[in-house]
């Protein structure tokens, strides 16, 4: 089973757009599985038109320390070594409920073993069957919890459980370059970036794939609104052109997309003329 993964390096560019009318596109010739793995904010079964959950369960991916005071002498070690400034001091160490990181440097530093981690549910995770014959794995970060590459790591691996005799992963990665991302592109196949040509989206293009190439994945970009500023398009096609890099299509600026989210359609059904382009990339990444 081959793995692409869909990234943009900033938000707002239509990753999450593209990604579902890619994945009803490539769906026509091949058996594939859908991967979410912008764990904070995931969106990509409600923007293919799925809201009903078939399975979402707690995940723990993420640990906490727990005090015990009836060991605890008040030596303070664990308050001064806290990098995370996760323990606050009243009379005793007590803990700040949204800061602990889990790192467990506390629990080493403590001479009486007052310290202990334990596990606790950071997340949910779960996948829902589109209508168009695969499923989309996601998770959710809870309100305030760390861990997210963790948890994209674990939505990648639900995936596979569930892929059957799937032949492709798509992968919708998280905005920016941070850890879900890395957990996102690292041993995936291919890449596709995801840019539109303003400063910003040039700039943090150019972020991404740095990533993808300290990884060594093979990428190609999509330029999307590529009308609204010719003068970047023109820049962004400069740039794949000294650096060979395919550029896999061009996206016009169109209110239907916008429509369409507002319907809960991906574009490629709610405006036919958009089919060949999906098709015609699809195509492309058949052949690589």
């Amino acid at each position: 089973m081959k793995t692409i993964t869909i990234l943009s390096g900033k938000g707002g560019v239509g990753k999450s757009s593209i990604t579902a009318s890619l994945a009803i596109a490539l769906s026509k010739y091949k058996k594939i599985i859908c991967a979410d793995c912008d764990v904070d904010a995931s969106n990509l079964s409600i923007v293919i038109g799925t809201t009903k959950k078939e399975s979402w369960n707690d995940l723990s991916t993420n640990e906490k320390i727990k005090f015990d005071y009836n060991k605890c002498t008040l030596c303070k070690k664990c308050y001064d070594v806290c990098n995370f400034d996760a323990i606050c001091w009243d009379d005793k160490p007590i803990l700040k409920e949204f800061s602990c990181e889990g790192c467990g440097f506390c629990e080493l530093i403590c001479p009486e073993k007052a310290i202990t981690l334990e596990k606790i549910y950071n997340a949910k995770i779960g996948y829902v069957n589109s209508g168009y014959g695969f499923k989309v794995v996601s998770a959710q970060l809870n309100a305030g919890a760390s861990g997210s590459g963790k948890v994209v790591f674990e939505v990648r691996k639900k995936a596979r459980e569930l892929a059957e005799d799937s032949e492709i992963t798509l992968i919708d990665s998280s905005a920016g370059i941070g850890c879900p991302v890395i957990a996102s592109v690292s041993g995936t196949d291919y890449a596709i970036v995801v840019t539109e040509p303003t400063p910003s989206g040039f700039s943090d293009m150019k972020k991404a794939i740095e990533v993808l190439d300290h990884f060594k994945v093979p990428y190609g970009i999509i330029i999307n609104k590529f009308n609204i500023n010719t003068k970047y398009t023109d820049k962004i096609g400069s740039f794949a052109d000294e650096h060979d890099i395919e550029i896999l299509a061009r996206l016009p600026y169109d209110k239907k997309f916008t429509e369409a989210l507002v319907n809960l359609t991906p574009i490629i059904d709610y405006d036919t003329k958009f089919r060949p382009i999906f098709d015609n990339i699809s195509k492309i990444l058949i052949d690589k």
